[in-house]
């Protein structure tokens, strides 16, 4: 059983506090990512979880232990670096087999780990070579493999693929999943890239400036965001947000900076109804802007752009303009025309708005 749990941590240095008080669940074999931009405290909090860090209050628990005065050495945790951090003048092979060689593990033993770890990540033609004569993505196969025939409670990464170019990335994202389901470890991973924390997780633990600001399935977060910073954090290209009214015209709707007035489907005009007169903002992700192709399916809208610039993607042709100072990206078919410069017409799909509090930045 290696469930780990962080209770009211908090971590400060002298005047300044990096994780304010967060409480996390994780689950066994749970595969949990922490995402965020720079400086909201995910590294730190896996390094307290390591026991790199002191923490300054709190508690943290694995396996049913707690582990705060508890070395590193004993918290029977193993972690992948992003630089790696193998030895230049070892082979892969004693790479991998180093931490097992210190813990006293018979020669059979050792050779049984390491052949089994380079099997799962095809890696067993390198056994015999140096870190110099490996590329990136082999580095940071045999540093997994170092972790993983440590047989720990939990592994830690730590932005592992932040030094491997966009292909290879693609590569070892897959790789990483499918070590997970192959080895079924409680697995913590930290990365500033959403992309990876949607297509790796189970849950997603979204944090800033030191506090957890959603925690669930990565489907969860990208359709039911709890806040405006989830919402424009989680996706790519980012969430709209357009400032609108909220008025009763006939029926709820809300009014563009623009004077465009679209209207709210039934089905959210309740929720939406005390709102009526108030500034909000209003939240539509790019997919959700497209050319006039569902114009029949009920609580989608037409209204006119002036096209600014436009980015063909191949498979897809992002259409950026503004609405009252606004900039707004609609996501279209690539054969669609939509030339800068020009008005075009566009759907937006209402079923997937969201409203937005100006002052609390809640999601209503």
């Amino acid at each position: 059983m290696a469930q780990v749990s962080v209770r009211k941590v908090v971590k400060s240095y002298e005047t300044y506090q990096a994780v304010h008080g967060i409480d996390l669940e994780i689950n066994d074999e749970e595969f949990v990512v922490l995402v965020g931009p720079s400086g909201c405290g995910k590294s730190t909090t896996l390094r307290m979880i390591a026991g790199l860090e002191e923490i300054t209050s709190g508690e943290i628990w694995i396996g049913g232990d707690m582990v705060n005065d508890m070395p590193p050495r004993d918290r029977d945790i193993a972690m992948v670096f992003q630089n790696y951090a193998l030895y230049p003048h070892m082979t892969v092979f004693d790479n991998m087999a180093f931490g097992l060689k210190l813990r006293k593990y018979s020669k059979a033993d050792i050779k049984t780990r390491v052949d089994e770890a380079a099997r799962i990540l095809d890696i067993q033609p390198l056994l015999d070579r140096k870190p110099k004569a490996l590329s990136g993505g082999q580095r940071q196969r045999v540093a997994m493999g170092r972790a993983i025939v440590r047989h720990p409670r939990v592994f830690l990464f730590d932005e592992p693929l932040s030094n491997l170019d966009a292909k290879l990335r693609v590569q070892m994202r897959t790789e990483i999943k499918k070590v997970h389901q192959t080895v079924r470890t409680t697995t913590v991973y930290v990365t500033h890239d959403q992309i990876e924390a949607m297509t790796l997780a189970d849950r997603v633990v979204v944090m800033n400036q030191g506090r957890i600001e959603q925690v669930g399935p990565p489907q969860e977060l990208y359709h039911h965001p709890a806040t405006r910073f989830v919402a424009g954090f989680i996706g790519s290209p980012a969430m709209n947000f357009l400032p609108v009214r909220v008025i009763d015209d006939g029926g709820l709707k809300v009014q563009l900076s623009s004077g465009v007035k679209l209207p709210i489907p039934a089905a959210r005009a309740e929720r939406y109804r005390p709102y009526t007169g108030k500034e909000v903002t209003l939240g539509l992700r790019p997919e959700h802007l497209t050319e006039t192709r569902d114009v029949e399916k009920p609580g989608v809208c037409l209204f006119e752009a002036l096209v600014d610039v436009t980015e063909p993607m191949g498979m897809e042709t992002m259409v950026h303009f503004f609405d009252g100072g606004a900039p707004v990206c609609a996501r279209v078919d690539p054969a669609t025309s939509c030339i800068p410069g020009q008005m075009m017409t566009l759907a937006a799909d209402m079923n997937q708005m969201h409203l937005i509090e100006n002052e609390s930045g809640r999601v209503i």
